[in-house]
This record gives C-alpha cells, structure tokens and sequence, in this order.
C-alpha cells in the first residue's frame, strides 16, 4: 500500500443541496453516498462518484478544502471546476455534452469544521451563467468516517 492510500480514509457523505429562484420555493435535493477523505499539505480533499440520482453518473466530484479556499472539481461525464471564497467572485468554465458556459461564483459564507475524523461544511453562494445571475445555492456537506 503506497503512503496516499494510507492517507485516504473511507467516509460517508450526507450531501443537502438546495437551490432558490426568485418567487420560487427552494428546490432541495439530498444525497447520502460513500466517498474517501484524505488530508494533504493544503487541507483536506474529498472525493466521490456522481450516481443516476445526480444526473451526472460517470462524473467523479472532488472538494479540495484549502483554507479560505473551496475548490469544487467534475470530471467525467461532466467537467468543471468551481472556486468558493467568501466574500469573492471567480468565473470558471462548465463543460457539458452540449458545450461551454462562463460561470460567476460568488460565495456569501463558506464555514467547515472539518477535521481528519469528519465534520460539516456549508457553502452559500450566487451563480451567474454567461454573466446572468440564475439562483442562489447553499450546500451543506456531513462527512463521517465509515
């Protein structure tokens, strides 16, 4: 066993996303699955498969928690990279199968208590595809070791 296996960690995953639009009740879906928690020299990296349930089945989703830093990573059957930092806005591309779109993050609070024997993190932030805001999100992630 290499020293990065050792350092990866079986975890289950209690995902609870929702999504407002104005004049909209929130859209909210939640996802328990299992996944691996590893630490590293940055923080702390989470990683799990996309399922039918998401609609993104063949997609790998990784969180690289690097202190003020959340990096959200798809690749698969969808590619993207989104970056939350409170207070700040970063533009990303979204790779789908139907081609590419310019998305806005712009993170309104980003609080984790994680630590290498699990935790919550919750994000709340305002997406813009092609510069137009579409909603508000929050997703709020429980990792407990398995």
């Amino acid at each position: 066993m290499t020293s990065i296996e050792q350092s990866r960690v079986p975890v289950l995953l209690s995902i609870r996303g929702e999504q407002y639009f104005d004049g909209v009740d929130p859209d909210a879906t939640e996802l328990m699955t299992e996944g691996t928690m590893e630490l590293t020299a940055e923080g702390m990296t989470l990683t799990y498969e996309e399922s039918a349930l998401t609609g993104m089945e063949g997609t790998t989703t990784t969180f690289q928690v690097r202190g003020p830093q959340v990096i959200l990573t798809r690749d698969g059957g969808v590619n993207s990279q989104m970056i939350f930092e409170e207070g700040r806005q970063h533009t990303s591309l979204y790779e789908t199968p139907f081609g590419e779109l310019t998305v806005d993050i712009q993170t309104t609070r980003l609080r984790h208590n994680l630590t290498d024997r699990g935790g919550v993190m919750e994000i709340k932030y305002s997406i813009a595809v092609e510069h137009t805001v579409t909603g508000r999100n929050c997703f709020k992630i429980r990792v407990r070791r398995r």
